[in-house]
């Protein structure tokens, strides 16, 4: 029973983040609503939201601030990206995207001092981007961001994932593989035979590997698509 809900408790509250996500998606997306590639960027904003999220809350923002960091990323890089500012031989794409997320964090901690310094200057001109994080050395910060960039990969690739397969064949996985259920535990639970969870075990987990393997290339090319 403990175990039951506890495992109800986790879906909760991931089904409660992804609420969040989505509701910061659709205002996001309104702000893009002129842009060509609008697709693009949703598809961007679904693949990088959660390490962007994490470290801006794990750096000690609170959740709407964090959710503000996570538009304001978007945004800039959507921005930017018409500029052409990000060349892939001045480093990884991980990497730019760090140096943005410190910095908009770098800003909602600003914006909570304001009343004691009226500066205004650029983020992008601070002598360091994490001046204004708390108790939370450079090098600390960058750990956190790699440590949640590779957790990401994952969420990130079954995200895209759940867009190419049924639900009902995701479903199936997501108890046998994710959860760690045996196929005759699938079957009784779900309903399924167990040639549907073997199908389902190799069809998703070979589509799960291909769009795990495109986001790490991601990681050096800085392609985005």
């Amino acid at each position: 029973m403990v175990g039951d809900e506890s495992e109800e408790t986790e879906d909760t509250r991931a089904h409660e983040l992804e609420k969040f996500a989505d509701r910061t998606r659709r205002s996001l997306i309104l702000k893009l609503s002129d842009w060509k590639d609008r697709k693009s960027w949703e598809e961007f904003y679904r693949t990088y939201w959660r390490p962007i999220y994490s470290v801006a809350i794990q750096a000690g923002l609170r959740e709407h601030e964090a959710w503000d960091v996570v538009q304001e990323v978007v945004l800039y890089i959507a921005k930017q990206s018409r500029k052409q500012v990000y060349d892939p031989a001045r480093g990884s794409f991980k990497a730019w995207l760090w140096k943005i997320t410190s910095w908009r964090i770098s800003d909602q901690f600003r914006a909570r001092n304001k009343d004691t310094s009226t500066a205004s200057a650029d983020s992008s001109s601070l002598a360091s981007p994490l001046d204004f994080v708390p108790d939370l050395g450079r090098s600390s910060f960058e750990e956190i961001w790699n440590k949640e960039w590779q957790r990401n990969v994952m969420k990130a690739a079954l995200e895209r994932v759940k867009t190419k397969v049924s639900p009902k064949q995701f479903q199936i996985f997501d108890y046998n593989v994710i959860r760690g259920m045996s196929p005759s535990e699938v079957h009784k639970k779900l309903g399924v035979s167990l040639a549907q969870v073997y199908i389902a075990k190799h069809r998703v987990g070979a589509l799960l590997k291909k769009e795990a393997n495109y986001i790490r290339s991601q990681e050096d090319s800085g392609e985005r698509r």
